[in-house]
Order: structure tokens, then sequence, then C-alpha cells
């Protein structure tokens, strides 16, 4: 990310609730773009570059949950998503974390919670300080320096949340990191174990020949993740 103050793009129905959190986080020094529902921001995303957005589920039209698997398979897939609803059954996060988001608050909420998850997503996308130098996964090669996963073929592109884990695992190869160190290295809720499983998930689809029998990011029952990169 630049210097310049992130912008980010504001989906909602809810006219007031738009207008609140344009305020606040415009008070926060924050550029802020507004829509109504996904017709409308789908616009503004043809103009406009966004550093993230902050996407109501329960919308006319094409909800929440459709619009971000529509934008995880097209053309903004690294672009940040927090999801907002008034559903927050573990169900419902799974259902957010599986179309692609990644974050999830649920309504109610306290605008100074949602300016931390938005600081803290933020965060997750900025170029690393300090890198271990690039790793090998099969024919891919993760360089954290530059953030970048690349084949030899293509670049493969990942949310901010699946380059925030995978950034975690490369800083330790070869070491089981647990769930909740995983959490708090991606700056989510440690207490939703099934929010980390979603995004390993997620990563392995990117990083695996064969997702269901992973080489490289394996599962040790009972204590968590390990990386362990190689030809």
């Amino acid at each position: 990310m630049s210097s310049d103050p992130a912008h980010i793009l504001i989906v909602d129905d809810d006219a007031r609730l738009r207008g609140l959190l344009s305020r606040y986080l415009g008070e926060q020094g924050y550029r802020i773009t507004t829509a109504e529902n996904a017709a409308e921001a789908k616009d503004k995303l043809r103009f406009l570059d966004f550093d993230l957005m902050v996407l109501d589920v329960m919308m006319p039209g094409q909800n929440g949950l459709a619009f971000t698997e529509e934008l995880r398979s097209d053309r903004t897939p690294a672009m940040p998503i927090l999801l907002l609803t008034a559903r927050g059954a573990p169900e419902d996060i799974v259902a957010g974390f599986e179309a692609g988001a990644d974050d999830y608050l649920g309504k109610p909420f306290d605008p100074r919670v949602l300016l931390a998850r938005v600081r803290a997503m933020l965060r997750r996308v900025a170029p690393p300080q300090t890198a271990a130098g690039p790793l090998q996964l099969g024919e891919a090669s993760f360089d954290p320096e530059r953030a970048e996963l690349i084949t030899p073929n293509s670049r493969i592109r990942l949310t901010g949340a699946e380059l925030a884990l995978l950034l975690a695992l490369a800083a330790r190869p070869h070491e089981i990191l647990s769930r909740e160190y995983l959490a708090a290295a991606l700056e989510m809720d440690e207490t939703n174990e099934r929010a980390i499983d979603v995004q390993v998930t997620r990563l392995r689809r990117k990083i695996e020949p064969d997702p269901r029998e992973p080489r490289f990011l394996h599962t040790v029952r009972g204590k968590g993740y390990v990386l362990k990169p190689g030809a």
C-alpha cells in the first residue's frame, strides 16, 4: 500500500448505516466511497481502486455472500472484504469465510470494533517489514519479501487473509503452529478456530497439487498446522 489514505468501499442498503460509517471512518483519515447494493458497487469497481470493502450480507438483489464469491473469482481477488450481518451463528460465519471474506462482524457493532478490524485487515496486506527467503512449494515459489506466489506460468493471487496466513507459516517453516498462534498472527478472534481452518482450506487449494492430500501444509491433530516447503 502507498502512503496515501486507504480507500474503503462501503456497500450496505441501510442509508443511515452507510452515512454513519462513512463519517466515522472518514474522520479516521480514510477515503470513503459508498454503494447501496452490489450492482452499484460493481459500477464503482470499474472505475476506482479500493484497498478494502465493508460489505453487508443481507441486501436486496445479489447478497453479500454471492457478491464476495464473484469478486474472489473475478478481477479483485486480493482486496480485503469485511462482511457485516445480523446473522452471527457459527454456520453463518463459516459461510462468509468460505465465500472468500477476510473477516466477519455481526450487527449491531461498536464502530470502534469495526475500525480495529479495518486497521488489522489493512496491516495484513501491507508489505512485510522482515521476511525469510523464497520458499519452494512444488512448482510454485513463494517470496515473502515481495508477498508473491508464482508458478512457471502464472502469478497466483491471494486474498489478504490467505497471504497473512502463508506469511505466518513461511516465517516458521517445519514448526507446528497452533490455531491460536495463527489467529493472533492474522489478528482474528482467537476463539474462532473454525475461521483458521477455513483459511487453511482456501490456501491449500492454491498451493497444493491435491488439496485432499496435502504435500506442504499439514494438519497436526490436536496441535495445529505446519508448512513443509520443498520441491
